[in-house]
């Protein structure tokens, strides 16, 4: 692992900065994420031929009310940027498995909209994604431990409060 000694530090107001111990778990988190990603979005190509950033979009239109979302509420779901979420948007709608139609009421707005098909493409590909979370993920931990990790990511999620 790559030690850093800092000579100096830049005045950061009242924060403090991280322990040596608490540096290293950071780092830790990041690998594991890393690896996670890298995993599970393996698997969705080799055994689904869909990417795990499609699979979210995905996910997060056919959890939305009447499976359609503003493309912005869309790019924001899956943590993309504007441009981002619009070229996979595209790769989709050339799939047929998202639509894009004009927002009610709103000239401007565009929403995104799961397509049956892309209905059915999510079901199938879930069996993958979700073996894959059991498995990398889910299965390193005693119920105990999940729980505890889950409070942590519910606390990191809102800000650390």
């Amino acid at each position: 692992m790559l030690s850093v000694t800092l000579v100096s530090v830049p005045e950061t107001g009242s924060a403090r900065l991280p322990t040596r111990t608490e540096l290293g778990v950071w780092r830790s988190f990041l690998r594991a994420h890393a690896r996670l990603t890298r995993v599970l979005e393996a698997e969705l190509i080799a055994e689904q031929r869909l990417s795990l950033a499609a699979y979210d979009v995905l996910v997060q239109l056919a959890e939305a009310p009447q499976h359609r979302l503003r493309m912005t509420e869309l790019a924001e779901a899956v943590l993309l940027s504007r441009s981002g979420v619009t070229r996979l948007v595209d790769r989709l709608e050339r799939a047929n498995l998202v639509l894009r139609e004009r927002a009610d009421g709103d000239g401007r707005g565009v929403v995104a909209v799961l397509t049956p098909q892309g209905l059915e493409r999510l079901r199938v590909a879930s069996g993958t994604h979700l073996a894959g979370v059991a498995r990398h993920f889910a299965e390193v931990f005693d119920a105990a431990g999940l729980e505890a990790f889950g409070r942590a990511c519910d606390r990191l999620a809102a800000g650390g409060s």
